[in-house]
């Protein structure tokens, strides 16, 4: 009650804040402290007793209030220490983080010019300029910010359909035929969530076979395509990936954009997480033919490592997500206003309400230019690459697949001494499965440093390293390598 807007708040206001901007100071030095842990791990009951969470009747004292701040970063991910590789957005970038504290102080809404000048300039100025780097004429076409790479492939879902149905709108579902889906086996869960979401259903997401390197397989495509339409039901969209989650595969984008064609079916790319290699000149090839689909996902949180959360899709048909999604709330876009309307952007998002999320990106864009994320970009594959030369022929890793990664994925079995004799059978498969679990538990419990398993079709369980925190350095790759060797040596 003694902070603004309190009468003479301001001196305990300003020491209130400078006291949490320590807080926060102190915990980024140590995130990138290579002495202090990745992770203070404990379990959810034994977090939720030894602190009183609970929200009560009566304020705390601002004592109370900053001991909570701390409390919270004792606990939390270090996702920005250099031996954090858990998932596809790690990093901490000083810009990103300032930019994101003047965002939250300026704390507007990106539904209209109005209340968002610079922030609905600047959203045009940077979605006009990776629509560039897409490859677009000019930087034409549209495009959006929105909560995440799931978020921005429904988009693309929803404007494809209203392309081709755009009764479908008012009418629903129920107004017209059967649409079917098409992606990759190894694609992201958020197609599928997509058309649960839209009423397009699960089963009309048909999975296309891809090759060992995990890539599209266009001859499949076109078959599954041909046999839809066999049975009546119409393709309407084509979801390609270009950096795929587990593999970091990039599907083959000028066959699949040919097949497209001559079907006359949307081609989306599913650029989450290899979006980012648009900014390099040695790695952008890997997509070739991007420029050729009508939609693309790209998540500036992943590769180029801007603060949580910054996902655009673009589109390359200007005035189609306004037609697709406009309601005309006239309370928000009166069309009498004394400005230029086209300006005001908030119709034609799914949201009403939308964080600014491009000023992060903005701000970090002109701190480094395109060169600076070049660089960093450059230098995450060159790690990745690092380390698949240093375990490819070492005594206790086997590969997933044959060959260097295309992305800073690399795929990998640890396996220990007491399997290394062992003929391959079912049994080594059963024991192999539970490796990397318990070096996971392990390396959690130690905090020393996170990376990521899962098991894929008929593979069990590997361990998925992924880099895109410019910190992360070969003394970090090799500190992965031995922590792994260290926790897993007994199973």
């Amino acid at each position: 009650p003694d902070l603004l807007p309190a009468c003479n708040g301001e001196v305990t206001t300003l020491s209130f804040l400078q006291d949490v901007v320590d807080i926060l100071l102190q915990y980024v030095v140590k995130s990138f402290d290579r002495s202090t842990k990745v992770i203070d791990f404990h379990y959810p009951n034994e977090l939720l007793q030894e602190y009183n969470w609970e929200l009560a009747d009566q304020p705390q004292t601002l004592e109370e209030i900053l001991l909570n701040c701390r409390t919270t970063l004792k606990y939390a991910i270090k996702t920005g220490h250099p031996r954090y590789f858990n998932q596809l957005s790690t990093g901490l970038d000083m810009v990103g983080l300032a930019a994101d504290w003047l965002t939250s102080a300026a704390n507007t809404n990106m539904f209209t010019y109005e209340i968002a000048p610079v922030f609905v300039l600047l959203e045009y100025v940077t979605l006009r300029k990776m629509r560039e780097m897409v490859g677009w004429p000019g930087g034409c076409g549209d495009g959006i910010f929105s909560p995440g790479g799931a978020i921005s492939n429904m988009y693309a879902m929803l404007i494809a359909r209203f392309k081709m149905f755009p009764e479908v709108k008012e009418k629903g579902m129920a107004a017209i035929p059967r649409l079917v889906a098409f992606t990759s086996e190894h694609s992201h869960f958020s197609v599928k969530k997509g058309a649960a979401a839209l009423g397009i259903g699960t089963d009309s997401v048909i999975l296309i076979r891809c090759d060992e390197r995990g890539k599209m397989i266009p001859s499949d495509l076109e078959r599954r395509i041909l046999e839809a339409k066999q049975k009546g039901f119409v393709p309407f969209l084509v979801s390609a990936t270009a950096g795929t989650t587990v593999y970091g595969a990039f599907d083959p984008l000028i066959a699949i954009a040919d097949i497209c064609k001559k079907y006359k079916i949307w081609m989306h790319v599913d650029g989450a997480w290899g979006g980012g290699l648009l900014m390099s000149r040695k790695h952008k090839w890997k997509l070739n033919g991007v420029e050729r689909a009508n939609s693309v996902t790209w998540n500036p949180h992943k590769m180029m490592g801007v603060p949580l959360q910054c996902s655009a899709l673009l589109v390359r048909e200007e005035g189609l997500m306004q037609s697709c999604n406009q309601m005309h709330a006239s309370y928000l876009f009166q069309q009498d206003k004394h400005y230029d309307l086209s300006y005001d952007t908030g119709d034609k998002a799914l949201q009403c309400g939308r964080h600014v999320d491009v000023f992060k990106l903005w701000l970090m864009w002109r701190a480094k230019g395109t060169t600076g994320f070049e660089a960093q970009i450059d230098k995450c594959l060159e790690l990745a690459e690092y380390l698949y030369n240093k375990i490819k022929n070492r005594e206790g890793y086997e590969m997933v697949f044959d060959g260097k990664p295309q992305h800073t994925n690399v795929c990998f079995w640890y396996i220990p001494p007491s399997l290394r004799s062992m003929e391959d059978n079912e049994e080594r498969m059963s024991r192999l499965t539970k490796v990397a679990p318990v070096i996971k538990a392990r390396m959690m419990e130690y905090g020393t440093t996170m990376v990521s398993y899962q098991p894929l079709g008929d593979k069990v369980n590997f361990f998925r390293m992924v880099i895109s925190n410019p910190a992360a350095t070969h003394q970090d790759i090799d500190f992965l390598i031995d922590e792994i060797e260290r926790l897993g040596q007994d199973l």
